[in-house]
């Protein structure tokens, strides 16, 4: 399998840089049963069945994008430069970032974020750094939501800046667990009136997290895919989700995970066909055609860059010819693309 292989033409105005309101008026381009249907997410109670179990993930989203001040020392005095930083992880003391620029940044220099929050560089390495905050445990957490700014993507970030707004609308509404640098996109189309009306209709949820890292963007490098490695994301699946799941799959329900982070968290749960055990830790799983899903039926995603992981994955579920005519369609019929814009639901 070449990168090619999961190439498409995508206009940009079709980029999508705000979503829809309210979130379940979004279109959603169904393919069942070999079929594609334009539909919209508030459909979802009339096309989905009773005894469905929906799988959702629960991480919350930190302001992770910080823009601060760094000071040094020099032959002239102290020196201040304007710098980005963009929290990823957190790391045994500390947390991992990313900056911009990075090139002049040196080990023991103070980033100050306005007078909420400072960190000192403890380290730099190829291509990030480790930052050590002067706040931890509630006290960063009410500080990083004062001066950080949520991590939009960097296909919306070029074409605009995050605003207070996006705090709102970059945040499941039953997001729990903080952790995550990047929303598990597909859920950001659920509220409280379509999460009601699809208990109505007898369709079951479960909560699983993984934490969303912004490797989950790094642009695949290499020709052939099944060289490339994934990056790593924390995840759990308690026991009592896996009992639901497995139990689903007993009865002959059907699973669908809301979002290509989600259906990655149960495949790497599950233990053979149709079996989910109790999972806490990182998944580096990589989906790609060929791979054999055990308990997924079905998934709800948005639609996703060219040449991505997630175009791969998508590929492996409903098969790369038939991704390339869903994709086709939803070009030609101006469908939004990627985080802010519309939905589908994929059922091989």
């Amino acid at each position: 399998m070449k990168l090619s292989d999961f190439d498409f033409d995508l206009p940009a105005h079709l980029i999508a840089t705000r979503p829809a309101r309210p979130r379940s008026s979004a279109r959603l381009l169904r393919a069942e049963g070999g079929r594609i249907e334009d539909r919209h997410v508030g459909d979802l109670p009339r096309i989905l069945r009773p005894g469905d179990l929906l799988v959702l993930n629960d991480t919350k989203v930190i302001p992770a994008r910080l823009s601060g001040t760094r000071t040094r020392q020099s032959a002239q005095g102290e020196v201040t430069a304007r710098i980005e930083i963009t929290l990823l992880e957190p790391a045994a003391e500390g947390w991992q970032a990313l900056a911009k620029p990075l090139r002049k940044l040196r080990a023991g220099e103070v980033i100050r974020f306005g007078d909420a929050l400072s960190a000192e560089v403890a380290e730099i390495g190829e291509g990030g750094l480790r930052l050590v905050f002067d706040a931890v445990g509630e006290a960063f957490d009410a500080a990083l939501n004062q001066v950080g700014a949520m991590p939009l993507p960097p296909y919306i970030a070029a074409l605009r800046a995050p605003d207070d707004q996006d705090r709102l609308d970059y945040q499941t509404v039953w997001a729990a667990r903080r952790g995550a640098v990047a929303a598990p996109t597909a859920s950001l189309h659920f509220d409280a009136p379509l999460l009601a009306a699809l208990r109505a209709r007898g369709v079951e949820f479960v909560h699983v997290t993984l934490h969303v890292g912004a490797g989950t963007f790094l642009p695949v490098k290499v020709e052939d895919v099944t060289t490339h490695r994934m990056h790593a994301e924390w995840g759990e699946v308690d026991a009592a989700a896996a009992a639901a799941i497995t139990r689903a799959k007993s009865e002959g329900r059907r699973v669908i995970p809301v979002g290509t982070t989600a259906l990655r968290l149960i495949e790497s749960a599950a233990t053979g066909p149709g079996r989910v055990a109790a999972f806490r830790g990182t998944t580096d799983i990589f989906i790609y055609p060929g791979h054999h899903f055990r308990v997924t039926d079905g998934l709800m995603t948005n639609f996703h860059l060219p040449k991505s992981t997630l175009m791969m994955l998508v590929s492996a579920l409903m098969g790369p010819e038939k991704i390339k005519e869903i994709y086709g369609h939803a070009v030609r019929d101006g469908y939004r693309f990627f985080s802010y814009g519309d939905g589908s639901l994929l059922i091989p």
